[in-house]
């Protein structure tokens, strides 16, 4: 049997093995993270908070995950995928419940309701610390360069999915107001938090930590699978930086990291504030779930079809350039737009150029990171890049208090992805980093 042959079976049997999961873990994670956005619909007034308020504690979360990704993922890297991203989960899972008893907490600690919601989503915030970061470098152990995009395509897809779907479902738990004497808001983060506590124990036992360990592939395959994989990363040695040190302020890595910046505050900005921008048309809340999942569900189309498209021509800065200038025009045009149905138009437009630059992104730095340095090097660009998961939602909600309107805030981050546009032509890439090695494909 040839070497394309068992190719196709590994990678087939290895995505199917993980990639399912791993979407479905990260369809909670994400879920469990921007949730606040639709709770927000009912939750100011009980908690006491202004729109800069809750901007910043949407975005503080950020600033705590910042902190722990670099260390996080060095764990991963010593103790396994599967014992950390579990923990990982557990962790998030009770804080993301706990959200549900901020009053009760304000009034035992005698904190605020707006000091105990900041000091939450930090609590949040340092628990999910290293997932992403941790799971993009858990499929570098175990899918060929050639297969990333894609591959980080269908992971990520779990973003404008768990929107797409969790919009409509989350406006239904706002209804359930009165309920066993808990608002709708309450049982919004109850309901979305328990999932991650199941995920966690499954994850646990379901996980493999490396292709040597992976009793499930035949002794061919599994042999065949070390061996690409070993031979790519001893083809990027020579460009990666030389130790994990070094990673953290190689100027390629400072240059992905200001491009993830400016494209997570495309996602974020425009993430937890699109159910307030929906709502303002003058809509119910259960109609706001359903118009606020369309740009997420274009976005979902957007992120599997481009990384597809970039794999299968090998091609991407010219993908990643046009899916950023999709994004900035798109929110760009929505913010001098009034009318409801175009300015709706506008952010499905941006949504799709946000979400088909994602999984384009991530073959970059993977590219040139070898094994000894991409724990580091990838958790060091999310944290940094995450960081404007802090100035997206705090600047449109700043914006928004001092304007009355959301128009000089989805400007600005708009502009956040038409820079990163020009730091990704700037920086360029070299193709021939991702080609399988002549010596395994022989």
């Amino acid at each position: 049997m040839d070497d394309n042959d068992v190719e196709r079976r590994v990678t087939t049997k290895v995505a199917w093995r993980f990639v399912p999961f791993l979407v479905l873990c990260y369809f909670v994670a994400y879920l469990d993270r921007v949730n606040v956005s639709f709770a927000k619909l009912t939750m100011d007034a009980d908690i006491g908070i202004t729109d800069t308020m809750f901007g910043f504690g949407a975005g503080v979360f950020f600033l705590a995950y910042f902190l722990l990704e670099v260390p996080s993922n060095l764990v991963l890297d010593r103790v396994g995928a599967r014992r950390w991203i579990a923990r990982i989960m557990f962790s998030w899972g009770l804080v993301s419940g706990a959200m549900a008893f901020i009053p009760a907490i304000a009034k035992a600690t005698d904190f605020s309701g707006e000091h105990t919601f900041y000091f939450l989503r930090v609590l949040l915030g340092f628990a999910e610390a290293g997932f992403f970061p941790g799971v993009i470098f858990f499929l570098t152990l175990w899918f060929p360069a050639a297969y990333r995009a894609r591959i980080v395509g269908y992971f990520m897809a779990a973003i404008p999915l768990s929107s797409a779907l969790g919009s409509p479902v989350s406006a239904s738990l706002l209804g359930f107001d009165g309920a066993l004497g808990f608002k709708g808001w309450q049982w919004l983060f109850i309901a979305e938090a328990a999932p991650a506590l199941v995920l966690a124990v499954v994850t646990y036992f379901y996980l493999t930590d490396r292709p040597a360990d992976a009793h499930w592939l035949e002794t061919e395959e599994r042999d065949w699978l070390v061996d690409r994989l070993a031979a790519e990363d001893k083809a990027r040695v020579h460009v990666s930086p030389a130790s994990v040190l070094h990673s953290l302020y190689d100027p390629r890595v400072l240059a992905a990291s200001l491009i993830y910046f400016g494209v997570v505050a495309a996602l974020y900005g425009v993430s937890f504030w699109l159910p307030s921008i929906v709502k303002g048309f003058g809509v119910s809340i259960a109609l706001t779930g359903w118009i606020t999942a369309i740009p997420y569900a274009f976005g979902f189309v957007g992120m599997i079809l481009w990384g597809m498209s970039s794999d299968s021509s090998m091609e991407r800065i010219g993908h990643l350039s046009i899916a950023l200038a999709i994004a900035a025009i798109g929110i760009g045009a929505s913010a001098a737009l009034n009318d409801p149905l175009l300015k709706m138009v506008a952010l499905t437009f941006g949504a799709f150029g946000v979400f088909a630059s994602l999984p384009i992104f991530w073959t970059l730095p993977t590219a040139i990171l070898s094994s000894a340095t991409a724990a580091a090097g990838i958790a060091a660009i999310n944290s940094i890049g995450n960081l404007s998961g802090y100035f997206g939602p705090f600047v449109v909600g700043w914006i928004k208090d001092a304007t009355g309107s959301f128009a000089w805030g989805l400007a600005a981050i708009a502009a956040c992805a038409a820079a990163a546009l020009v730091i990704a032509l700037a920086l360029g890439h070299d193709r021939q980093l991702e080609r399988a090695p002549e010596d395994v494909r022989m």
